[in-house]
C-alpha cells in the first residue's frame, strides 16, 4: 500500500535528516517505526503526509508510493484526500471547539450521510469521549486528548492512519488501552496503520511488521517474533539482557553501544 524507496530528505537545503530511507507498509497490516528521540521518525511522517515544506523541508532523492502513485510532491490536503491521515505528536486537538465538534472537523474530507453513525462507532471505541461530547476539548486529560485526536481520524475513514507517538506523556495504563483499540480498529476495520512509536514493548505486541531506525535510516528490521530474539533489540530497546532479566539502571547508564547492525 505505501512504499519509500531511498527516501532522502534535506532540510533549509543544508541538513541531511533521512539518508536512503526504504520501507513497506503492506495493506490490512499494523506497522511499527521505531527509533530514539532524533532519529528521523517524525520526520519519515511528514515527507509521507506532504507537511515537510512548511518546515523548509522537502525530499530529494527517493520516491514516496502509496496505492502506486508518487506522492512526494503532493500537497497534504490533496494526500488526506487520498486516504492518508496522520495523527500528530502531542494530540493536536482544537482546543476551543467541544469534543464532538472535533470529531466533526475530521469528517470533512469524507463526504457521508452517515455522520450519526460515525460519531457512534467512534464513540464505540472511545466511551469516554461520549460521556464528555459536549465538552470543551482543551479541558480533556492528555489521554482523552489522544483519543479524540485518533477518533477524529477515524472520522475521515482513512485508509492509511499514520500514528505519531501515541504513548507520548501518558500514564502505562492508559497507553495500554490505547494501544489494544488500536489493534481493535485494524482487525475491525481494516484500517492500515504505521505506528511510530518509543515504546518497542508494546509496539512489538500489536505490529505485524516492524523496522528500528536510527541516524535517518533503517537499520534493523523483521517481524516481532524476529526482533524480540535480537540481542541488540533486547537490549537497547527492550531493556533486557542476554539471559531475559531486566536491566538494572546502573548497567543502561554505563553500556557502551555494540553497533553490530551499522556494520
Amino acid at each position: 500500500m505505501l512504499s519509500l524507496n531511498n527516501v532522502e530528505v534535506i532540510y533549509n537545503k543544508v541538513i541531511l535528516v533521512l539518508k536512503g530511507m526504504s520501507l513497506q507498509v503492506p495493506q490490512g497490516q499494523i506497522v511499527g517505526l521505531l527509533g530514539a528521540n532524533g532519529a528521523g521518525k517524525t520526520t519519515t511522517l511528514k515527507a509521507i503526509s506532504g507537511l515537510l515544506k512548511p518546515e523548509d523541508g522537502e525530499v530529494t532523492d527517493g520516491s514516496i508510493e502509496f496505492l502506486g502513485q508518487p506522492i512526494h510532491n503532493h500537497d497534504p490536503e490533496d494526500i488526506v484526500r487520498m486516504g492518508i491521515f496522520q495523527v500528530m505528536e502531542g494530540r493536536r486537538v482544537f482546543e476551543h471547539l467541544t469534543v464532538e465538534e472535533n470529531l466533526i472537523a475530521g469528517a470533512y474530507t469524507h463526504a457521508s450521510s452517515s455522520l450519526h453513525d460515525d460519531l457512534e462507532m467512534v464513540y464505540t471505541y472511545f466511551p469516554r469521549l461520549k460521556e464528555r461530547r459536549k465538552q470543551t476539548a482543551g479541558y480533556l486529560s492528555g489521554g482523552e486528548q489522544q483519543m479524540l485526536a485518533i477518533g477524529r481520524a477515524l472520522m475521515a475513514h482513512p485508509k492509511l492512519m499514520l500514528l505519531d507517538e501515541p504513548s507520548l506523556g501518558l500514564a502505562p495504563l492508559l497507553v495500554r488501552e490505547i494501544f489494544d483499540i488500536v489493534q481493535r480498529i485494524n482487525q475491525e476495520h481494516g484500517t492500515t496503520i504505521l505506528l511510530v512509536e518509543q515504546n518497542a514493548n508494546l509496539t512489538l505486541q500489536v505490529a505485524d511488521y516492524a523496522y528500528i531506525m536510527e541516524n535517518g535510516r533503517i537499520v534493523l528490521e523483521g517481524t516481532p517474533a524476529e526482533l524480540k530474539e535480537n540481542a541488540d533489540v533486547r537490549e537497547f530497546y527492550l531493556g533486557l539482557t542476554e539471559v531475559g532479566k531486566r536491566k538494572s539502571y546502573r548497567d543502561v547508564k554505563h553500556y557502551k553501544r555494540r553497533k553490530r547492525w551499522l556494520s
